[in-house]
């Protein structure tokens, strides 16, 4: 995952920027499938995919510079979108078309595939007050970005709505430690949550991990749910219920703005598939 050599403009090439560790990549199949999606739709017109994995903001930015310079990359998918995003036009003033994949409330006229993180949160809440939840908690990602935002806000709403408590939320990094530890500290709290919500599947299996170590039983006295469906989640005991997205499906609609861009016609306006629930194994009524 690295860059090719000098090569000239117009040469089919989008550029693709995840600042992340790269141990988090082998752990968490999302960014996998949404490629995957994208580079089977753009190689049909003879379009590669350059991934740049990167550690920081400083280090995603320099990069983008580099690629203009070079004149690398015909155009960028802009993903992990965060509050008052400075990107997109750092991005035009380079010169970079681009398309911003993600949650996005800037200015409606830029090229982007959005998605709802509202109604899933808002669903989720339903299915578990349902199940007779009243506290329920949160493990998120960053908050800087965008869609972790956009879900905290859901929640609380959510929850306002249907006469729960405020939920306890807890800031993660999408990684198997800070789920285990996080999850941790909630069940240590009080009051004690029912239910726990996950932003990604990684944190949920870990989530798992930590009860069965404090021996707290799921779906017993503790229901689960993960963001981001994967085979980590079909695989776990119980397996953990889920707010399923068609991640490839998402990664094809991308790459179909970007194929739009790149041929200079209108770019049309897209949604990323609607996440649905999926109960499985670990979600159950709440523990009188």
């Amino acid at each position: 995952m690295g860059e090719p050599g000098r090569g000239p403009a117009g040469s089919g090439r989008v550029g693709l920027v995840v600042a992340r560790p790269v141990r988090m990549l082998g752990t968490e199949p999302y960014f996998m499938e949404f490629v995957a999606g994208i580079e089977e739709r753009l190689a049909g017109r003879g379009v590669s995919v350059i991934l740049h994995l990167v550690a920081t903001p400083e280090e995603e930015a320099a990069t983008y510079r580099r690629w203009a310079d070079r004149r690398l990359v015909d155009a960028v998918v802009v993903v992990n979108l965060t509050t008052g995003d400075e990107r997109p036009g750092f991005l035009r003033d380079l010169g970079l078309p681009a398309v911003l994949a993600g949650t996005w409330e800037g200015p409606p006229d830029l090229p982007a595939v959005r998605t709802d993180d509202a109604a899933p949160v808002r669903t989720a809440v339903d299915r578990l007050a349902e199940l007779g939840h009243r506290h329920i908690a949160r493990v998120t990602g960053p908050a800087r970005l965008a869609h972790t935002a956009a879900r905290t806000a859901a929640l609380a709403e959510a929850c306002r709505e249907a006469g729960l408590p405020e939920p306890a939320v807890a800031e993660g990094d999408y990684s198997h430690e800070s789920g285990e530890r996080l999850t941790a500290d909630l069940l240590h709290g009080a009051p004690r949550p029912t239910a726990i919500l996950y932003d990604n599947d990684a944190m949920a299996v870990a989530g798992l991990a930590a009860a069965r170590k404090l021996r707290v039983p799921v779906p017993e006295r503790l229901s689960l749910v993960a963001w981001d469906d994967s085979v980590l989640c079909q695989l776990a005991t119980p397996a953990l219920s889920a707010m399923s997205v068609d991640v490839y499906q998402y990664g094809s609609s991308v790459a179909r703005s970007v194929l739009e861009l790149l041929d200079g016609v209108p770019v049309e306006p897209r949604w990323s598939p609607a996440a649905r629930f999926v109960p499985r194994g670990s979600t159950a009524p709440a523990p009188a």
